[in-house]
């Protein structure tokens, strides 16, 4: 088969990842897509460096099953702890979500302050810190660990007048008042689903501040490469196929929700039969 007509990998601890996979679908519409989220073992953002980068190498393994031309780590805890190890382990074009959106955050920024929303894996590894730093080392970086806001999106707590997640925005954000950012980087693609909270809570704090999706950005980064490199499906409709590591049904309909359409192309697979080995 032509590589041009092979599909995108994508994949995340849970359902996060579909923030990157709705702006694929919108700016990529030829291509198709294979999407894994990992609902059996999230959350990723509380585990150890070692279990992070097993559960990566087991998703991409099973990705690379699908004959996927590129992966896009829709996962701002494996991006920032397991992208080193996922590029040397596997030989095929691997995206994470750490400088894209960094990229973004620098060029939006006007007072050199950039706040990094995070699980606290992320935040501890300070991928954002150094990605920011080798741009710009003049910027002032804060990270603030968001263990709570996953398991939120996860369960659907995603509306604007979801009284519980406004109370926890407000919780995370409060830590920044003292450093009163002027944009924040939503570093784990789950973030997005809340996106609007987060905006809202930010504003009535900080004042103007600009909000980063990192999903969206990272979906930007796939793109300039799949044309630079000659590689995107130049035509025809782009179909996507999910696969989660649990019962399907939380996942279909919040995945609905979110991506605007009906998500049936569900499939749940035995992760334990893709585990890396070395």
């Amino acid at each position: 088969m032509d590589v041009n007509e092979l599909p995108i990998g994508v994949f995340d601890s849970g359902l996060g990842g579909l923030t990157a996979v709705r702006e694929l679908k919108e700016i990529l519409p030829h291509e198709n897509i294979v999407y894994f989220g990992d609902t059996g073992r999230l959350p990723y953002g509380t585990r150890s460096a070692e279990t992070i980068i097993k559960y990566a190498c087991d998703d991409m393994n099973f990705l690379l099953t699908n004959s996927v031309k590129a992966v896009l780590i829709a996962c701002g805890t494996v991006s920032s702890t397991a992208l080193g190890v996922l590029k040397s382990s596997f030989d095929i074009p691997i995206f994470g979500v750490v400088e894209p959106a960094s990229a973004e955050a620098v060029r939006l920024t006007e007072k050199g302050k950039i706040a990094v929303l995070a699980t606290p894996s992320t935040i501890s590894a300070k991928a954002f810190d150094k990605a920011i730093a080798a741009i710009n080392p003049a910027f002032s970086v804060m990270g603030v660990g968001c263990p709570m806001f996953v398991p939120l999106v996860e369960n659907g707590y995603i509306g604007e007048d979801c009284n519980i997640t406004k109370e926890i925005v407000n919780e995370y954000l409060s830590k920044l008042e003292d450093f009163s950012p002027d944009v924040i980087i939503l570093g784990c693609t789950h973030y997005p689903l809340i996106k609007n909270i987060i905006s809202k809570a930010a504003g009535e704090k900080f004042g103007k501040v600009r909000i980063v999706d990192s999903g969206r950005a990272s979906a930007h980064a796939l793109k300039n490469f799949l044309h630079e490199s000659g590689k995107a499906k130049a035509d025809g409709p782009g179909v996507t196929r999910y696969f989660v590591s649990d019962e399907p049904h939380n996942f279909m309909r919040t995945a609905s929700l979110f991506l605007g359409e009906q998500v049936e192309n569900i499939s749940k697979i035995d992760v334990e039969k893709y585990l890396y080995k070395k």
